[in-house]
């Protein structure tokens, strides 16, 4: 059935059983799950204007199907997350591709065997790649930092290699800082394959929805409990009732048109902005995305190309690789990442984790520790990063939660 969509001026507090605040994937999971499994009356806010979050897409004016907020291909082993897509899209299976471009030379990113060859020459590499697999095992995949701390004088140039040539300027463009700075959990994830492995993703379902991810939210989203608000930002539909006055109280309630609101609130939007930015924003990375079209069938040689060592742009993604439409014509987003300094007109893409803004976001988290019925969730409301996959499986956890609570 379709989204049904109303103006909050319209809805009543005493209409719904449940609030979530965000149309994204980790709010329209829990919307679904509550509204299909408890028979709750669910009421969807969401601040944009129109559903899916960063996954959202559509139809350019060239008759290209893109995604709005860069490249987005779903990947994940997790056998309950699978089979739960399953029932709200078809999927194109898709391995995505990414190469580097090494001043005009592309590499195989994740690092590879055929990177060492392209990066080290023939010889070289044989050496190299023989060395790998008698310390860590042919097939492994292990990490840059790994390689760094190496005492053996070849793998540690390789390390090297990697840390300069595909991981550092990359990083310093996507953080604003230079490379020592960036958090050295990010340089943990970085991957090395020991291995021909060039598919940017391992898991065993990977693809993108055959009718993109709108329609798949449209299908999410589409139940007779569930009603959806656009337009609509939580700091103005919630009245925050605080225990005291003190600047540090916890919430005691939230009120939903001057009404008491005692069923889940579940949150995914950043938990600062709801607060107003009492103690200052939470830091984020945004991002910037130029797209064109241009009058050729492809003009990427796969669908990802990350900048590493040039260009003021991270990366260049080309959408008909992903979706697999055919045209004479085709469309590329070049991504620009920027700080994250306007509400109204950014995207919060990626939180800036290290020590301090963990702590900054604790100062928000605790407002909300006293109150049972409000569960921040997502990237944002937990300030942390998850992929699409954890989003849906800690969204089925969630819902598992609130379902058993207030079964009928």
């Amino acid at each position: 059935m379709a989204v049904r969509y109303r103006s909050y001026l319209e809805v009543g507090p005493r209409d719904f059983d449940a609030v979530v605040v965000g149309a994204g994937l980790a709010g329209s999971v829990v919307a679904r799950e509550l509204a299909e499994r408890a028979g709750m009356r669910v009421l969807v806010l969401e601040k944009r204007p129109r559903i899916g979050g960063n996954l959202s897409d559509g139809y350019n004016d060239d008759g290209i199907l893109v995604h709005h907020y860069g490249p987005h291909v779903f990947h994940t082993s997790d056998e309950r997350v699978i089979a739960y897509l399953k029932r709200f899209a078809r999927w194109r299976p898709y391995e995505h591709r990414v190469l580097a471009n090494w001043y005009g030379t592309y590499l195989p990113v994740p690092f590879n065997r055929t990177s060492l060859e392209i990066a080290f020459g023939h010889d070289r590499s044989r050496e190299l790649f023989a060395r790998l697999c008698e310390v860590f095992g042919e097939g492994a995949e292990i990490t840059v930092g790994e390689l760094l701390s190496c005492d053996d004088d070849g793998l540690r140039e390789v390390g090297e290699f990697v840390y300069k040539n595909v991981f550092s300027y990359y990083s310093e463009k996507q953080w604003g800082v230079p490379a020592d700075e960036v958090d050295e959990r990010i340089i943990g994830r970085v991957p090395v394959r020991i291995s021909n492995d060039d598919r940017y993703f391992t898991d065993s379902f990977q693809g993108v929805p055959v009718e993109g991810y709108t329609c798949f939210f449209e299908s999410l989203l589409g139940h007779d409990n569930i009603t959806v608000c656009l337009d609509m930002e939580a700091e103005n539909a919630f009245d925050l009732v605080f225990e005291s006055r003190e600047a540090t109280s916890p919430l005691s309630s939230i009120k939903v048109k001057d009404r008491t609101f005692t069923g889940p609130i579940v949150y995914t939007g950043p938990l600062d902005e709801l607060f107003l930015s009492r103690f200052g924003r939470l830091p984020y990375r945004s991002i910037d995305f130029a797209f064109e079209t241009i009058e050729r069938e492809h003009v990427l040689p796969c669908g990802t190309v990350n900048f590493t060592v040039t260009e003021d742009y991270t990366r260049m993604t080309e959408f008909t690789w992903l979706t697999g439409q055919h045209s004479q014509r085709t469309t590329v987003v070049r991504e620009y990442p920027c700080a994250y300094e306007d509400a109204y007109t950014q995207v919060p893409c990626y939180p800036i984790i290290n020590e301090a803004n963990l702590a900054h976001y604790e100062q928000y988290r605790s407002f909300t520790v006293t109150l049972p019925n409000f569960h921040p969730m997502g990237r944002l409301a937990e300030y942390r990063y998850y992929d699409m996959d954890a989003v849906v499986a800690r969204a089925l956890q969630l819902a598992d939660q609130l379902c058993d609570n207030n079964a009928i």
